[in-house]
């Protein structure tokens, strides 16, 4: 009776030695199946029996189901416990990164991509995004830097039409867009010519926009964003 026991014991013991398999998990991963993955992947991450190594790789791929399904704050989750598993992870910082990026967290993701560089310096998909990121901010900034400016120096302006755009921050705005898409417009211009006329007609709009400001029935934000909208259909942005 007493070896009955024993072995029983020593088989429970065993079967809790027994270390979770890995490979339903990673299977439905590869075919991405993402319920699939979510289901297995779960089983295998909350069995006490999963190899450390196998764990990261359970949560990378439901981390990685989760943002294909668009549940980013799962997903980042996910990440998380990677990390605090292994935080030796280029590829899964990138991947947190680009999940902060598309959550808005900008300066998180920054950072995450920064991180997945410095530990390894060659990750070419994260040394893109901290690029593309980084220029992005820089215009981002450039862009809040010049809100509700217009393209000329408010200091100087003497017509009533140019104060009234200064002290309008979406006439501002407004002035500025045309100022650059005009620009713009000449500046891709198929020839002299054509560059020429459409500086010619820029200036038609602003000595238009002069003489009529302050009549009865002229629109001055209606003026404006028409003639925005022509220059963008010129110019094909």
């Amino acid at each position: 009776m007493a070896l009955a026991q024993h072995a029983a014991a020593t088989s429970v013991e065993a079967l809790k030695d027994v270390q979770a398999d890995p490979a339903p998990c990673l299977a439905a991963a590869g075919a991405n199946d993402d319920d699939k993955t979510v289901d297995l992947c779960t089983a295998l991450i909350d069995n006490e029996n999963t190899a450390k190594a196998d764990r990261v790789k359970a949560l990378t791929a439901r981390g990685d189901a989760y943002a294909r399904k668009d549940m980013v704050d799962r997903a980042i989750s996910d990440y998380d416990a990677v990390l605090g598993l292994d935080p030796t992870l280029a590829d899964s910082f990138n991947a947190r990164g680009e999940l902060w990026r598309r959550k808005g967290d900008r300066p998180k993701a920054l950072a995450d991509f920064g991180a997945a560089i410095k530990l390894n310096p060659d990750h070419a998909a994260a040394r893109a995004n901290y690029k593309s990121l980084a220029l992005e901010l820089e215009r981002l900034g450039a862009l809040m830097a010049v809100a509700g400016k217009p393209s000329f120096d408010c200091a100087r302006a003497r017509r009533a039409v140019e104060k009234v755009i200064c002290g309008n921050p979406e006439l501002a705005d407004l002035d500025r867009e045309i100022f650059a898409a005009n620009a713009r417009a000449v500046s891709e211009a198929e020839d002299p010519h054509a560059a020429r006329a459409l500086q010619r007609a820029q200036d038609v709009f602003i000595a238009r926009r002069n003489a009529q400001f302050g009549r009865p029935g002229y629109d001055l934000q209606k003026a404006m964003k028409q003639r925005l909208e022509k220059l963008n259909g010129v110019d094909g942005h």
